[in-house]
């Protein structure tokens, strides 16, 4: 969606009501205590299991590919799990803004590949970072603006424009350079911070604009954005895949070993490999921590085109 369709669009009555939420959630999060936020992101996520809509209905159904041949009783346990860790990253989303320097650091740990990171902004080549939706990524990147000055970043146009302005706003205030998914010149612009030596971060599961790299993802087509792999290619930062995930109370991460461009070969081939590899990282990753995959959106090609079988002809 260009910028032009995106304030051309109507708001409708669903997107005002999902605007005003998440408004009352980032204001009203201020002046909740933890663990009572906490109780209460534990709760909605009890009424989203109970209610049993779509979004829950497909998380599942993506669990279920992850765990494979697990019974129904299990999978219902780690979707419930997975329902609470999603409200869990809301309910610190809203707080984040308001957490002390010391409380961000503090409540973050790097449990391997801290030098990875370090070498890649200490050598000015800046790195490419590429994370799936795991765990809390906005706390890994207001951990990440704290150490290394900043970061670079895509966000999907989310309607209406107010609501995107206020996500906008929610990670620049966290230190984050914010560019709008769609917008003409975001590969140029995100090269240019890596070739400055500078952070980008992408998270890189879902393919948004429907331009993805083909994958086998836990044995089944899927596909995944080219853009982390491209952006390495055309700038030579160093690949980087991270994973996060909640643990004893606080947000891990693992910066994983740089995916490297295969030697001679063509530029488009260089991205299908290095993005299939960044595949199986997430893959493996998100089967070790499946509770913490916070992915309510069909993904696999098998289920879209049943979706689009589904739907009537117009």
């Amino acid at each position: 969606m260009t910028q032009n369709d995106f304030r051309s669009h109507t708001v409708t009555a669903g997107e005002r009501v999902v605007d005003v939420g998440f408004a009352a959630g980032w204001a009203a999060a201020q002046h909740v205590p933890a663990g009572a936020a906490r109780r209460m992101a534990n709760a909605a996520a009890g009424v989203m299991w109970r209610r049993q809509g779509s979004g829950v209905a497909q998380l599942r159904a993506n669990l279920a590919r992850v765990l494979g041949a697990v019974s129904s009783e299990q999978l219902d346990d780690v979707t419930r799990e997975g329902l609470r860790r999603y409200l869990r990253y809301w309910q610190e989303a809203f707080q984040l803004p308001s957490w002390s320097a010391e409380h961000i650091t503090s409540t973050f740990d790097v449990v391997e590949g801290l030098d990875r990171l370090d070498a890649a902004m200490n050598s000015g080549t800046g790195a490419m970072i590429a994370l799936p939706h795991m765990g809390n990524w906005d706390h890994a990147g207001a951990w990440a603006t704290m150490r290394y000055g900043g970061l670079s970043t895509v966000a999907e146009r989310l309607r209406p424009e107010s609501l995107f302005n206020r996500f906008v706003a929610y990670r620049e205030s966290l230190g984050m350079e914010v560019i709008a998914l769609g917008d003409a010149d975001v590969t140029s612009r995100l090269a240019r911070r890596l070739k400055e030596g500078r952070l980008v971060c992408l998270l890189a599961d879902r393919d948004l604009l429907g331009r993805g790299v083909e994958v086998s993802f836990f044995g089944e087509a899927a596909s995944i954005p080219p853009g982390p792999a491209a952006l390495s290619v055309l700038t030579g930062a160093p690949l980087l895949p991270v994973s996060t995930w909640h643990a004893d109370g606080i947000t891990r991460a693992h910066i994983h070993a740089p995916i490297a461009a295969p030697p001679a070969v063509r530029r488009s081939e260089m991205v299908q490999e290095m993005t299939q590899q960044l595949a199986d990282v997430f893959a493996s990753e998100i089967a070790k921590h499946p509770a913490d995959w916070h992915m309510m959106q069909r993904l696999w090609h098998a289920d879209l085109v049943s979706r689009r079988s589904a739907t009537p002809d117009d």
